[in-house]
């Protein structure tokens, strides 16, 4: 998805043809002052329908940027909605922070986490690379206030020990982990636990406001050895965190607490903030379950959450006023990450909106792509595959494709039992992104098809019980899931074991489905009805409804179908009888769920690890090439 050439969407520079040799360009040229006007986007992107809101404190707001630095390259909507590369984004802040001067205002730009595991940016390094090394070069660059740590910072150690050594020192102080730390070797070679980051900064704004900032992680459960996660309740405890919020300063700017601001922590940090200060205005910046969210725990904050993968850019304005007890009142815009909302909002023309930073790291980026042969060819997928905008099973669902054809496909080869009939099982959350129309190339693989599962096997295994596994399994999600639909269960699975591992698609999922829900039921407030109507020719987007006051979205859209998807999902099962024996082949990712299916099927023989085996040496996220080598050239 992130190759070199931009030109599906019309973005390249001008002048890219008459320079192929970009490795020799960007270390010959830094200043690209020379370079024309990038073309404008080829596709009809809807402006925003408003101007942003500016008041005396304004924050622009980014988290979850999982390596989407690159931005959104496939022309299938609503790809081209987040079109913009963090090049475009970084010109777009400095046109901000200027507007910013000349209204005489402050403006924050702050980030709350999770830059790895997401795209080839991030995760196609080569072999002895570290994870979002070399794409975090480039968020560096960019006049973060503060940044924090996510999840996705502590899964692997070497990723942490890469953040601690190389990233956090450029913040100078501003890179928060209140409650994450590392274990490093001290002077005298023994083993210390210190934090990654800051445990809080402060600051003074360029108007004067002092600002106290701290940056918790929820409690995160998943992290890798030598890492550690205080849980929040005993961090609000610490010395060091009494002594951190005791001076009130004139905003409390709680960024990236990679925590989601709706179901989690969040009133435990407040609290503990407003028993000491019970006005001063805090304004609270979450992450982690991707989706636009907006809450007010009293009438003097508010907390935001700006969605995933560089699609939504977050943007906050409050009177920031402290020393009374008057609700403070605030906007919050959720922007489409391209260069028509950019253009729009600073007022520039495409001639005139790049700026020598942004157009340096847009080249950075794409000389990465080649670095990392991001654009190598697998082959020319035939249309779009989705993972819950089409039915499952169906011709446009990516699960379908994945599970009956391309693993099927891909297990077959130079496999000594090919020939023996099987049925195939996998979890569905092994599909992480969309596959579209075009080509499909080693970016796209790692995009849509992360995960190194292994495909083991147990051999011997009649039709007749092997044919009852997924059912039985996706029964028992089912149940699951129901058992955790009302309001009280939701909030113990957003604090239940998946969650502190890391898992938040079923969160995203439910928040897509209720989307779609509203918009059948043709459920929108009044003054986005007016704009509705006032519009015409929407594109597929994201239609949010919040419980913050007014409407949120800066852009107009219709919602994206939703279709739900199970658990589970397998391959076609072979045409024989119930006895005839055949292979169970399934992802090591579920092998302890699925032998525990398997023995409540029959009596005949208790299964246990010593009766499973490695099927192939292919890895689940080969899969989709290869099946694209072989079909879809």
């Amino acid at each position: 998805m992130l190759v070199p050439s931009l030109s599906l969407l019309g973005l390249v520079l001008a002048c890219a043809a008459h320079d192929t040799d970009l490795h020799k360009r960007h270390a010959e040229e830094h200043d690209h002052s020379d370079l024309h006007a990038r073309e404008y986007p080829q596709f009809p992107l809807t402006p925003p329908y408003r101007p942003l809101v500016w008041s005396d404190f304004n924050v622009i707001h980014t988290t979850d940027t999982h390596g989407w630095l690159l931005g959104h390259q496939k022309s299938s909507f609503p790809e081209p909605d987040y079109s913009g590369d963090l090049g475009d984004f970084s010109s777009f802040v400095a046109h901000m922070k200027q507007i910013a001067i000349e209204k005489d205002v402050d403006l924050l730009l702050v980030d709350s986490g999770d830059l790895h595991d997401g795209t080839g940016l991030s995760d196609g390094f080569p072999p002895g690379g570290v994870d979002a090394h070399e794409s975090n070069k480039f968020l560096e660059r960019l006049p973060y206030d503060v940044m924090s740590i996510g999840n996705h910072e502590l899964y692997i150690y070497a990723d942490t020990y890469d953040m601690y050594t190389n990233f956090v020192p450029h913040l100078n102080g501003r890179y928060l982990s209140s409650n994450a730390n590392i274990t490093v070797f001290g002077a005298d070679g023994e083993a210390v636990s210190v934090p990654i980051g800051n445990r809080y900064t402060k600051f003074t704004t360029r108007k004067g406001r002092k600002i106290t900032s701290l940056g918790v992680l929820y409690d995160f459960t998943g992290n890798d050895v030598n890492t550690t996660v205080q849980m929040v309740a005993d961090m609000v405890k610490e010395q060091w965190f009494t002594e951190a919020i005791a001076e009130e300063p004139d905003v409390f700017v709680l960024v990236g607490y990679h925590m989601p601001v709706s179901y989690d922590n969040w009133p435990t940090v407040f609290d503990a903030v407003r028993a000491v200060h019970p006005l001063t205005p805090i304004l609270i910046f979450g992450g982690h379950t991707h989706i636009r969210d907006c809450r007010q725990y009293d009438g003097r904050s508010m907390a935001l959450e700006s969605g995933r993968y560089m699609e939504t850019i977050g943007h906050a304005d409050l009177d920031a006023a402290k020393g009374n007890s008057n609700n403070i009142s605030f906007t919050r815009r959720y922007m489409d990450q391209n260069r028509v909302t950019y253009e729009y909002h600073t007022q520039e023309s495409n001639s005139t909106f790049d700026t020598p930073e942004g157009r340096s790291i847009t080249y950075g980026l794409q000389e990465l792509a080649v670095d990392f042969d991001l654009s190598y060819l697998f082959g020319t997928a035939p249309q779009d595959y989705t993972i819950t905008q089409n039915p499952y099973p169906s011709n446009g669902s990516l699960l379908s494709l994945f599970i009956e054809d391309a693993v099927p496909t891909a297990l077959a080869i130079n496999n000594t039992r090919a020939s023996i009939p099987n049925i195939v099982i996998t979890n569905s959350g092994s599909q992480r992104y969309n596959v579209f129309a075009g080509p499909f190339t080693k970016n796209d693989q790692l995009t849509a098809s992360p995960f190194t599962d292994s495909f083991l096997y147990i051999s011997n295994i009649t039709f007749g019980v092997a044919n009852q596994v997924l059912g039985a399994l996706n029964t028992a999600g089912a149940d699951e899931r129901k058992r955790k639909r009302g309001e009280f269960e939701r909030e113990l699975y957003m604090r239940g074991e998946e969650f502190g591992r890391g898992e938040v698609e079923s969160v995203f999922r439910r928040w897509l489905e209720d989307m779609d829900r509203r918009a059948q039921a043709g459920e929108m407030g009044k003054e986005r009805r007016e704009a509705v109507l006032a519009a015409q020719n929407l594109t597929l987007g994201y239609v949010t409804q919040d419980s913050c006051p007014g409407a949120g979205d800066d852009t107009l859209h219709t919602a994206l179908p939703y279709y739900d998807v199970p658990d589970f999902i397998g391959s076609v099962p072979p045409n024989v009888t119930d006895s005839t024996p055949i292979d169970l082949v399934f992802v090591d990712f579920i092998e302890t769920q699925l032998l525990g299916i398997v023995n409540g099927l029959q009596t005949d023989m208790n299964y246990t690890s010593s009766d499973v085996q490695l099927y192939s040496n292919v890895l689940g996220n080969e899969a989709l090439g290869i099946y694209a080598q072989v079909a879809w050239n």
